[in-house]
């Protein structure tokens, strides 16, 4: 059973017993307004009641010529994250003996980071000595209970949970940073248990900890494997291992196989005969089949411009559709909207129909393909059919001639690992990551037969729908882990967590 509440938050004198240095009278303390009844036997501290708050070493500053100086390791706010430490990469500072002697952590020392952005102020945990000699920058405050009796972890675990909330209402605000000082921090108000209570919740908080982290575990290896499946499924696609081939049904049906250069060859002669672009017609590049794997039989290696025209926004349309307005009609398509799985209905900029009227180009269809040419380079994604959308900066439009291929099938190939590496076979190697219209138009495909494309792309859709449900599943249960951990928490700094 939880423990009695009393009928209201104490006020006035705390319990002069308990929570004094050497047995010391802890100071008078105010409860904070409109703080909760606590447990039977708990009572409101501030931080610096029962523990001495120190800043760090200041990294370079001036030095008395006659200071004997030595390179130490230090902790960083990097290192000092919420409920743990991370020790991967420790820096060392200039200190003299004093300051080491002064600054040393010791085993159960409670960090706390300055500053950053706001919902880190108060980021923390508990120094267990795991460096011989350690000291720590002045943007990490250390605080060394008074009281041996005291459980760092558990001032630690409050500190990280609901006092978070108190630095986050209490740190000052510049420009780009938060920060909160030592004053601001030793006025932390916490609700004290008697020393046996503090052991037995933090005893308890580790042991549901134990238990939701080894499920957290799981969930993240059950992510990454279905991470690899997806992966694996498009690369089984495209090397013609997923669903039975034409060259294997030719075979056990009787009838005839078309051969991949004669694939090529009437792909090349129907893209001829649909021509009804602007000006002469040109053949496209075709790919150098020296350069890339070999295929099952009935498929052929040939370029995007063979089988899509490839287009981009030009210069005068580009500065139309800069001038996005968040009441305009249409939706804008840019980058972030072609993302590592397909298409993305987020962040949509938008802008006037009367802005674009006449930019009939800029119009893409339904199962257009989408391309990022500058940023996250070889991202692609096919346009759904759900409402007009308009081609913005930084990425590609490819209109796939669905006579000789499926866009779905053209859209897999490119988003599998055999595509996308050699779509950044492509990318040049500059300062930011680009292709040229030139370059993804020369991008090689693998092509099978049309019927065996459809048979493909409903195989791997019928896969994907699965291992979209489990990853639906899985991130519900992530969200779940990280609710139940704020409600062990909230349990515990209550009195209700245990008898």
């Amino acid at each position: 059973m939880p423990r009695s509440k009393t009928a209201a938050a104490p006020k006035g004198r705390n319990n002069p017993t308990q929570g004094g240095a050497l047995n010391q009278v802890v100071p008078e303390f105010e409860s904070p307004e409109g703080a909760r009844q606590l447990a039977e036997g708990w009572r409101w501290v501030t931080l610096k009641d029962i523990a001495q708050i120190v800043g760090g070493v200041t990294k370079g500053q001036k030095r008395r010529p006659k200071d004997v100086v030595r390179q130490v390791p230090y902790l960083r706010v990097a290192n000092v994250q919420r409920g743990y430490l991370d020790l991967r990469e420790m820096k060392e500072i200039e200190s003299s003996e004093s300051e080491i002697k002064a600054l040393s952590l010791q085993p159960g020392d409670i960090l706390f980071n300055e500053g950053g952005d706001r919902d880190k102020l108060g980021r923390g945990w508990v120094w267990n000595g795991e460096l011989p000699v350690c000291v720590h920058q002045n943007h990490v405050f250390r605080a060394r209970l008074k009281n041996s009796e005291d459980q760092p972890k558990f001032i630690s675990f409050y500190g990280n949970s609901e006092g978070q909330r108190y630095f986050m209402e209490q740190g000052k605000q510049t420009t780009n940073l938060a920060s909160i000082n030592l004053t601001k921090l030793g006025a932390l108000p916490i609700p004290l248990p008697p020393p046996d209570d503090q052991r037995r919740i933090v005893a308890e908080i580790e042991k549901q900890f134990t238990r939701l982290d080894a499920g957290v575990a799981a969930l993240r290896r059950a992510q990454a494997n279905l991470k690899r499946y997806r992966a694996a499924v498009l690369k089984a696609a495209c090397e013609g291992r997923l669903v039975p081939t034409e060259a294997e049904l030719a075979r056990a049906e009787g009838r005839p196989l078309e051969s991949g250069p004669q694939l090529l060859a009437r792909i090349l002669t129907e893209r001829r005969q649909k021509w009804q672009g602007r000006g002469k017609y040109k053949e496209p590049n075709l790919t150098d089949t020296n350069k890339v794997d070999p295929l099952p039989k009935g498929w052929c290696w040939l370029s995007i411009e063979t089988v899509a025209f490839v287009t981009k926004l030009a210069g005068f349309e580009y500065t139309k559709f800069v001038k996005y307005d968040p009441n305009g009609d249409l939706a804008v398509v840019k980058a972030e909207n072609a993302g590592l799985h397909g298409f993305k209905r987020t962040n949509f900029s938008r802008v006037k129909r009367s802005t674009v009227a006449e930019l009939t180009r800029s119009q893409i269809k339904p199962r257009d393909l989408l391309m990022v040419f500058v940023g996250n380079v070889g991202n692609v994604a096919m346009v759904p059919d759900d409402q007009q959308y308009f081609l913005g900066p930084n990425i590609a439009m490819m209109r796939v001639q669905s006579i000789i291929a499926n866009p779905a099938y053209l859209e897999m190939f490119l988003r599998s690992p055999v595509g996308r590496s050699l779509t950044m076979s492509f990318v040049k190697a500059v300062a930011q990551p680009s292709l040229s219209m030139g370059t993804i138009r020369m991008i090689p495909v693998a092509l099978p037969p049309l019927a065996e494309q459809n048979r493909i792309v409903a195989e791997v859709e019928r896969r994907l729908s699965v291992v979209e449900e489990l990853e639906v599943v899985v991130t519900a249960n992530l969200q779940r882990a990280t609710r139940l951990r704020q409600s062990i928490l909230q349990k515990a700094f209550s009195g209700e967590l245990i008898s």
